[in-house]
């Protein structure tokens, strides 16, 4: 009898521990593999403004491409080649400005869904053109301003109205992302006020002092800090003919200006002559392309030189 016990322990003991290393030879179930970051939000822009606000709001979140060439002068009149019409068509988000501003975007075909107008909130404060001037830039060739004006963003609150335009189509695209990019156009809109509020400190003593301006890119900078100006179409980089200068004599007659406003430094001799005619050069850049350069350091810029 005990024999027997002790037989049929051991082998209660024996199957017990075959069991013991059966179960601890069963594979481990397989680990869920953590889901990886989200591929940044793919994001086009028509104008170095528009790319310096989703670039600030998006963050590492967003992926922003203003890929205009070198030698283009005015995105405004830019049409791109096809590879780069193609790259916007692939983009999650193209960023519009409206009015008629980089007029390729309405031939080429973009995902009406994938465009965002930036300026649809405030259409009807957009400035008509009275008339249309044909002129060139450099190797852009011969183009025309009419229509409206389309550099919304030289007025602060307009600017202020376009970066909250990105932000707005951010958090539709990317919803997970939404409380970052509001934080982050939170920081931005403060510092456009900051600006828009020295701009105005700054322009505020040449309103009356008469006011120039070498190009009509200037609208809505004018009407923002009333200043009243008058717009020529003479470039940086070119002398103006005597026929332009016996036209400004003919202005100064009908009413006098003590400075211009220009695009960019222009020619020594430009600058002397209209110097000698009691009227001072200021560089306020438009903005609408910056060269490697943050389109608020741009505004910064501005604003130093008009409070010189």
């Amino acid at each position: 009898m005990g024999s027997r016990s002790g037989s049929r322990l051991r082998a209660f003991g024996v199957g017990l521990s075959l069991a013991v290393i059966g179960c601890s030879a069963e594979p481990e179930s397989a680990a869920v593999p953590e889901p990886g970051p989200e591929a940044p939000l793919v994001v086009y822009a028509v104008s170095e403004p528009l790319r310096s606000f989703a670039d600030r709001i998006g963050g590492a979140a967003v992926e922003v491409h203003f890929p205009i060439p070198d030698d283009v002068a005015d995105p405004a009149f830019w049409s791109p080649d096809p590879e780069t019409v193609a790259a916007y068509q692939a983009a999650d988000l193209v960023l519009r400005n409206g009015g008629g501003y980089a007029a390729w975007v309405d031939r080429a075909s973009l995902r009406e869904a994938r465009l965002v107008d930036t300026s649809a909130a405030f259409r009807e404060r957009a400035i008509p053109l009275e008339a249309a001037v044909t002129h060139a830039h450099g190797p852009q060739g011969d183009h025309s301003h009419a229509g409206v004006a389309t550099t919304f963003w030289l007025d602060g609150d307009l600017a202020r109205e376009q970066a909250r335009a990105v932000m707005q189509a951010l958090v539709e695209a990317r919803p997970d992302e939404a409380t970052a990019f509001r934080e982050r156009h939170a920081a931005l809109d403060a510092k456009l006020a900051e600006l828009d509020e020295g701009l105005a400190k700054a322009t505020a003593r040449l309103q009356g002092a008469g006011v120039l301006y070498s190009h009509p890119v200037y609208q809505y900078f004018d009407r923002r800090y009333g200043l009243g100006g008058r717009s020529l179409h003479w470039e940086p980089d070119a002398h103006p003919g005597e026929a332009e200068w016996q036209r400004l004599d003919a202005w100064l007659e009908e009413a006098p200006a003590s400075v211009m406003i220009w695009e960019d430094t222009p020619e020594p001799e430009t600058a002397l002559r209209l110097r000698a005619l009691g009227i001072g050069v200021i560089v306020v850049e438009p903005g609408g392309r910056t060269r490697d350069r943050d389109f608020l350091d741009v505004l910064e810029g501005n604003l130093s030189r008009l409070s010189e």
